[in-house]
């Protein structure tokens, strides 16, 4: 894994764009402060204009950059006239504001170093008893994932999926045992991201779907009585706890309240099962155990809960004990390669990119409400498949899309589709 590029101090600057771009003017002056971005190859650019009555203006344009447009930019301002100052007078937080990134930048090197160091270690046998359960890893993304033992629970490896830069920060989060919850909308592939993690990193996994037929028995576990014999039952909870299993709560804020209070208890990443039912017996959870959950109308989707009937508000109390990713759908060109690698060697890149700009504009439909049905990658495949087979766009639509959806949403879509592609003579 390599070791990011850093930002460093003016007396090592490996980027010397960074600071405080000023000119003058007739009333007094003006300026654009250059910081860095919170994203990888971004920078963060603010605008204000100061005059000689009032002093300090507020910043009236604050917006991110890549790295081309910060170079025109930059021409721009020469041709303007501004100037670099790097420690102005005038702007007394312009040191500070700068200075934080470069901070980071170096105190994230250092744990990243630290980490790849405990790494080796366990590697070579300085690890703990657990971290020494099992050598082998996979690379995900750039993150090194440690494999577990093979289960009949494994789910099987799509090999056209793809993992985004953008997922990183989710593997490394599931290697460090983090509680991950992942929200967005019916398709966008939440589900399907961690079940590819555990594919390639041969752990089994258990999902239960907040289907509001869900009980607490049903996930904590009961007392059955069998050759008339009482026997208690695991629940998906304590089977995941104790057999080291991923546990996926999929569509949580379907979850009876029962379920939350018990789920509590166990987020925490070393947070133990109390069964009360069993005589308040202890389930300690094994070290390859991961608790998962997805959800429609959470946090940042809240905006969307009327699209999702039925979904429960969850207090921030219980939030906070997540780590929180928004996933939308695929951008295009990603759903371009996937259905290239998908349907390989039949697929054409002119095709797939059609495809997957027919599927943009639904869902971009979706999100304007003029659709009432999301659009996943998995119907979009579904499609694209029974396309080839039959060589007509609209005959592979019936079963694939027009059937699952509303009469009003099958001929939004149809008018989507023929904007992109002509019918057929």
């Amino acid at each position: 894994m390599s070791t990011p590029d850093l930002i460093e101090p003016e007396d090592g600057n490996k980027d010397d764009n960074l600071g405080l771009y000023r000119r003058a003017t007739q009333n007094g002056a003006e300026w654009w402060r250059v910081s860095v971005g919170d994203r990888p190859e971004t920078y963060r650019l603010e605008h204000a204009t100061d005059d000689d009555e009032n002093g300090a203006g507020s910043v009236d344009i604050d917006l991110v950059v890549d790295a081309e447009n910060l170079r025109a930019k930059l021409k721009k301002w020469r041709r303007e006239g501004f100037a670099l100052e790097r420690d102005a007078p005038e702007a007394t937080d312009t040191p500070t504001r700068i200075a934080f990134m470069p901070e980071l930048q170096r105190a994230s090197a250092r744990m990243l170093a630290a980490k790849l160091r405990d790494a080796g270690n366990a590697d070579a046998g300085l690890g703990s008893p657990a971290d020494d359960a099992s050598a082998a890893s996979v690379r995900i993304g750039n993150v090194d994932v440690r494999c577990g033992s093979a289960h009949p629970l494994v789910p099987r490896v799509n090999p056209a999926y793809l993992f985004p830069a953008r997922f990183n920060d989710i593997v490394a989060d599931i290697v460090e045992n983090r509680r991950v919850m992942l929200i967005g909308h019916t398709g966008a592939g939440k589900t399907s991201l961690i079940e590819q993690v555990a594919a390639r990193s041969q752990h089994g996994v258990l999902r239960s779907n907040m289907n509001g037929q869900t009980t607490v028995g049903d996930f904590v576990g009961f007392w059955t009585v069998k050759g008339g014999e009482t026997l208690w039952v695991d629940g998906v909870l304590p089977t995941a706890m104790r057999e080291g299993l991923w546990l996926i709560v999929d569509e949580i804020d379907f979850a009876e309240p029962s379920i939350l209070a018990a789920l509590t208890a166990v987020l925490e990443p070393q947070g133990r099962l109390v069964l009360k039912e069993k005589g308040n017996e202890i389930v300690a959870p094994h070290p390859a155990f991961r608790l998962f959950a997805t959800a429609n109308a959470v946090g940042a989707m809240s905006q969307f809960r009327h699209l999702y009937q039925g979904a429960n508000l969850m207090n921030e109390a219980f939030l906070d004990r997540w780590r929180v990713y928004l996933l939308d759908y695929l951008l295009p060109a990603e759903e371009t390669d996937v259905l290239i690698r998908t349907l390989a060697p039949h697929m054409t890149r002119p095709l797939a990119t059609t495809l997957a700009a027919i599927a943009a504009d639904c869902r971009a439909a979706f999100a304007r409400e003029d659709l009432s049905s999301a659009f996943s990658t998995r119907r979009l495949l579904d499609w694209a498949e029974l396309m080839l087979r039959t060589g007509d766009p609209e005959r592979a639509a019936g079963p694939a899309i027009y059937a699952k959806v509303s009469p009003e949403d099958a001929a939004l879509i149809r008018g989507i589709i023929r904007h992109h592609i002509a019918p057929a003579a």
